[in-house]
């Protein structure tokens, strides 16, 4: 199974979920993550995966265009992650599911606040992600 996870700029919400993702299905399923606009692997993320023991340190922001063709040819499942932006659109006849889920970046406060806006982020994709394995099986 190919499964791929989008959102704008493929540094928190699509990387946490990719990383999730690698742990929970192993070897059992190929997974990508991209965005329409990437930039760079927030920090954050990086870091409340590592809590988890899952690290997305060697991970980088990608657009569509960066995922070789053999996965796009045989993608499965598009998740989009977005709530408050546009979400990005492609065209494959993979199936498409929506996770609106608010973006942890991009936000003021003290570096705690922000890590437990991460941590929510992260928890809620790890349940997600452990249901649809479940409901694939």
């Amino acid at each position: 199974m190919n499964l791929l996870f989008m959102c704008v700029a493929n540094s928190a919400r699509s990387q946490m979920a990719e990383g999730l993702a690698r742990h929970i299905f192993g070897s059992n399923a190929q997974i990508e993550s991209a965005g329409s606009n990437p930039t760079q692997v927030n920090s954050l993320a990086i870091t409340v995966m590592k809590e988890i023991g899952i690290d997305i340190s060697s991970h980088h922001s990608k657009s569509w265009n960066e995922i070789p063709p053999n996965f796009k040819n045989h993608l499965n499942y598009v998740i989009t992650l977005c709530a408050e932006e546009v979400c990005p659109t492609l065209d494959s006849k993979a199936q498409r599911l929506h996770w609106p889920l608010p973006d942890p970046a991009g936000h003021s406060g003290a570096e705690e606040e922000q890590l437990q806006r991460f941590r929510l982020v992260r928890n809620e994709l790890n349940s997600r992600l452990q249901l649809f394995c479940k409901e694939l099986k």
